[in-house]
């Protein structure tokens, strides 16, 4: 889930860099932008920093299995003689 927090900085950083002509207008833009955000960020398939940070240590860790167990079946496959 997007951090709404981050959402509220980018409306308002959007409302503030408005004309001197529209400032009347920036509550309603605002909140106007703060929903279109919402509805972007939600439709979008995105994960937070976190998670994928989590996800990329679960592939390096199942990475690593991977490649031990390849060795063992290639030592298995073909035992060396003592």
């Amino acid at each position: 889930m997007i951090d709404t927090k981050k959402i509220d900085e980018l409306a308002k950083s959007f409302a503030n860099s408005l004309p001197p002509g529209l400032k009347d207008f920036r509550e309603d833009i605002n909140k106007n932008f703060h929903t279109l955000m919402q509805n972007f960020f939600s439709k979008v398939d995105l994960v937070t920093r976190e998670e994928f940070d989590a996800q990329a240590g679960v592939l390096a860790k199942t990475r690593r299995k991977l490649e031990k167990l390849e060795k063992l079946v290639k030592e298995l496959e073909n035992p060396t003689k003592k």
